[in-house]
């Protein structure tokens, strides 16, 4: 079966069915962050999740990160975060879950580190994933 549950960016909004979809392996529309090592950067970067018309998930979807640099990228549910206050205010993790995923948007925010060790490099060995029991509405 073709891949039912998307991954979208670019300011969704909560339950509709807006924000550009992230790339599935072409990496042409990848969650892109540009941080400054020397300064420790770290953003945060909205996002939803959102199934096909005539689908949903049964449970939960979880979000987590895989690949080499996995450690640097934390997500979090949304608790009505804005830009200015996700960074300080959520509850970051390596993995969470999000209940009641279905054709509209479920944001979830994605947080990119750096480390004063690091080189400037485009770093494209970390996915973001988001796995579900996809069932028909």
């Amino acid at each position: 079966m073709a891949n039912k549950l998307h991954i979208y960016m670019n300011n969704p909004t909560s339950r509709m069915k807006d924000g550009t979809e992230a790339s599935t392996d072409t990496e042409t529309s990848p969650i892109a962050v540009l941080l400054d090592a020397a300064k420790e950067e770290e953003k945060a970067v909205k996002c939803a999740v959102r199934c096909d018309s005539g689908y949903k998930v049964e449970g939960a979807v979880t979000i987590k990160f895989v690949g080499a640099n996995a450690a640097k990228w934390k997500a979090a549910a949304d608790n009505n975060y804005t830009a200015d206050t996700v960074l300080a205010s959520a509850d970051w993790k390596d993995t969470i879950a999000l209940q009641s995923v279905g054709e509209g948007n479920v944001i979830f925010w994605v947080k990119a580190m750096s480390t004063s060790d690091e080189s400037p490099k485009n770093d494209t060995t970390v996915d973001v994933q988001a796995e579900g029991l996809i069932v028909e509405v």
